[in-house]
């Protein structure tokens, strides 16, 4: 039997994908709702970070979002995708920071950020982790790039959602790296960050279901107490 083929560093984007990511769904359902439940698990967020970075920014929505929040004088977006660095670095150049300059978008892989260390205030890493391959060292960078005290903001979707028939239909992802959300959790804590259990969350959007929630919004029928959960959102700090 022949050994199994190495999964590339970078698995494009479906069409489907790359057009989703540029939508209001996307922006007001997705992205602002994963930020406003962070902000609720740790409402330091909202104090200014000076130097911000957003790991697998993708088409640049998060950059304006994190600018108004974190109010950095530095503002790094950064994504493997060259037609996503050159959109997203478009709506950087429209953000303005805490110091009149505009935000940033850096073409680079999660696993070799071009950062010194403990040079970051805060983090982001939103829906990005699931399309990683090495997820090891990319958790390990992040670790490495934030000061001491500073703050990870991790949001993601898990194996429940993304081996869903409708994800694998519409998306691409490196299946075989996906975890379940103690898996996610241990992965952060092992890597040496701190997270207590009450900056974790655990939302089941309708979005992240199977039935997209009709099922409760038609039958209303109520999810279940007990479940596989789809999404983890998180805040982790550097000890």
């Amino acid at each position: 039997m022949s050994a199994a083929k190495p999964l590339p560093d970078y698995i494009p984007e479906t069409a489907f994908g790359d057009w989703f990511l540029q939508t209001r769904t996307w922006d007001v359902h997705v992205l602002e709702v994963a930020l406003r439940d962070l902000e609720r698990v740790d409402p330091s967020l909202r104090a200014r970070h000076p130097v911000v970075i957003d790991v697998g920014c993708g088409w640049g929505g998060s950059l304006r979002k994190l600018a108004e929040r974190c109010q950095p004088e530095r503002l790094v977006g950064f994504d493997i995708a060259p037609k996503m660095v050159e959109a997203a670095a478009r709506e950087a150049a429209k953000v303005s920071l805490a110091n009149g300059r505009a935000a940033e978008v850096i073409q680079a892989d999660s696993s070799k950020l071009p950062l010194p260390d403990a040079s970051v205030d805060l983090l982001f890493c939103h829906q990005t982790f699931h399309h990683l391959v090495d997820q090891d060292r990319a958790i390990a960078e992040f670790f490495r790039v934030l000061k001491p005290g500073g703050k990870l903001l991790f949001a993601e979707s898990t194996r429940r959602y993304i081996h869903s028939w409708i994800i694998r239909l519409l998306f691409r992802h490196p299946m075989q790296m996906q975890k379940t959300a103690p898996e996610y959790l241990a992965l952060v804590r092992a890597a040496g960050f701190a997270v207590p259990d009450t900056q974790v969350s655990y939302p089941f959007l309708w979005w992240s279901r199977e039935d997209l929630g009709l099922v409760e919004r038609v039958l209303r029928v109520k999810p279940p107490a007990v479940r596989e959960e789809t999404l983890i959102n998180l805040v982790a700090t550097k000890p």
